[in-house]
Parts: C-alpha cells; sequence; structure tokens
C-alpha cells in the first residue's frame, strides 16, 4: 500500500473510524428516514393534545383531596403515548436493518459492532432528548393554560414542578437507548416491539391487578406515571431520583445485554 492510499484514510482510530464517523453515518441514515420523522411528529401532536384535553377535563378536587392535587401530573399523561412510539422506532433503528440486510453494509463500513450500536443509541437518545424535554415543556405551558379558572395554574417555579417536567423528558430518552438494546437483543421486529410493550405496558398492568404496586411500581410506566411526573411525592411509590437511577440503571443492563448478544451471534 503506498503513502499516498494512506493518506486518504479517515483519521479516528488505528482501524481508520471512530465513533464520531459511526454517530455522523447513524446521524444521515436517521434523518434521511422520513417514516422516523413522521413518527415523531406524531409523539408531538399526541402529547400535546392528550395534555391540553386532560388539563381541560380536570377538574377541582374536593376538600379533602386538595393536599395531593397534582395538575403537573395530568399535563404530563402522553409520556404514555411518547413512550410507544420511541420504543418502536428504536427497535426498528437495529432490526430494520437486519431485516432489509443494510446491516452488511453499516459493518462493512464500520465493522466494530459495539461502536455501531453506541452511535445509534448515542444519535437517536440524544434526538430523542432534545425533542421530548422542547415537548414537555411546551405541553405544560399549553396544558396549563386550559384548566378552569377556578382550578390554580401550576408553575415552574412552583416546588418539584421544574424536575417532574424535565425528568418526564429525560424518561424518553432513556426509553430510546432501552429500545435500541432490545433491538440488539432480538434482532427481529415483532419480537422486539412484543418485548417494548410487554415490559412498557402489559407486565406493570398485570403486576398492578395481582399485587398493586408492591412490584409494579419498579416498572418503567410506573416510574415515569407516579414517580417522575409528579410534583407532589406519591404514598407506596419511589421517590423521583429513586426511580429515576432505576431506570437508568435497566437502561444500562438492557443495552449492555444487547452488545453482548450482538458480538455473540456475529462472531
Amino acid at each position: 500500500m503506498t503513502s499516498s492510499a494512506l493518506s486518504v484514510r479517515p483519521r479516528g482510530t488505528a482501524h481508520g473510524y471512530g465513533f464520531t464517523h459511526a454517530a455522523r453515518m447513524e446521524w444521515i441514515k436517521l434523518r434521511s428516514l422520513r417514516s422516523t420523522w413522521w413518527a415523531l411528529c406524531a409523539v408531538v401532536a399526541g402529547m400535546i393534545a392528550i395534555g391540553v384535553v386532560t388539563m381541560a377535563n380536570t377538574k377541582a378536587p374536593s376538600a379533602d383531596k386538595a393536599a395531593g392535587f397534582d395538575p403537573t401530573n395530568n399535563v404530563l399523561a402522553g409520556v404514555a403515548l411518547g413512550q410507544l412510539v420511541v420504543g418502536v422506532i428504536g427497535v426498528l433503528l437495529v432490526t430494520g436493518e437486519y431485516s432489509s440486510g443494510a446491516m452488511r453494509s453499516t459493518l462493512a463500513a464500520v465493522p466494530r459492532r459495539p461502536l455501531v450500536l453506541g452511535a445509534k443509541a448515542a444519535v437517536f437518545g440524544t434526538v430523542t432528548l432534545v425533542l421530548s424535554e422542547v415537548v414537555a415543556f411546551v405541553t405544560f405551558l399549553v396544558g396549563r393554560a386550559a384548566l378552569a379558572p377556578e382550578i390554580p395554574q401550576p408553575s415552574l417555579t412552583d416546588g418539584g414542578v421544574l424536575r417532574a417536567v424535565w425528568m418526564s423528558g429525560a424518561y424518553l430518552a432513556l426509553i430510546a437507548v432501552l429500545a435500541v438494546g432490545i433491538g440488539a437483543l432480538t434482532r427481529h421486529t415483532a419480537s422486539g416491539i412484543g418485548a417494548v410493550v410487554g415490559l412498557l405496558f402489559v407486565v406493570p398492568a398485570v403486576l398492578a391487578g395481582a399485587t398493586g404496586t408492591a412490584v409494579a411500581k419498579f416498572f418503567p410506566t410506573m416510574i415515569a406515571g407516579n414517580s417522575l411526573a409528579v410534583s407532589r411525592p406519591m404514598p407506596e411509590m419511589l421517590t423521583p431520583w429513586a426511580g429515576f437511577g432505576l431506570l437508568v440503571l435497566y437502561t444500562l443492563l438492557v443495552y449492555g445485554a444487547g452488545v453482548r448478544m450482538l458480538v455473540k451471534r456475529d462472531a
């Protein structure tokens, strides 16, 4: 190989590529998929619409329930829809490439599978974080305006409100990374989406019906709705920071398992 040939190799690592190159490649793929952006637009519209409708239908609490009244939790109800769409997209980012055969081209350009998956998770997680934080704050500001006049409007300066809003946005970013890990674990679209739906909706609903909050409170959706998106602590539920820490742990474990499975299957 001549010196001129060596000089055109992209700099980043000893192999000629690095995380920046992989992330740039994943960003190009992500932004070129119209279906992804339409789905994310659905998240935006759905979260705002659900928040406004929920707040418009919120009634003033009775005197005995006024102390625990938390309209902030109502305006962030759209997170339930957002997590489903984000979870499905995250799975498809991995399984879609395997089903179409595009993963062969991706791995030909960047053979290091952990690097590819890390770039996917970082790019999609960052996009989701930015978008979901904007949507969470817009939903809060628009939704509180829909409250009936007799109900005091919550403010971002009230205790726990600002934390609840930004944690709701961060929650969706964690779901995005977790879904990428599930996609790597299954490499099959139906199985991956089934796992996301089961983890977020089916299993916690069954457990809540069977055992109450004793076990269900440790699952993502219950944490999001009853720990993160509340400005006032709820009895028998995890505290906001404990719930957030547990979600981070779940995300790291699932993502790490996805990396190991990806390397093992393709070894």
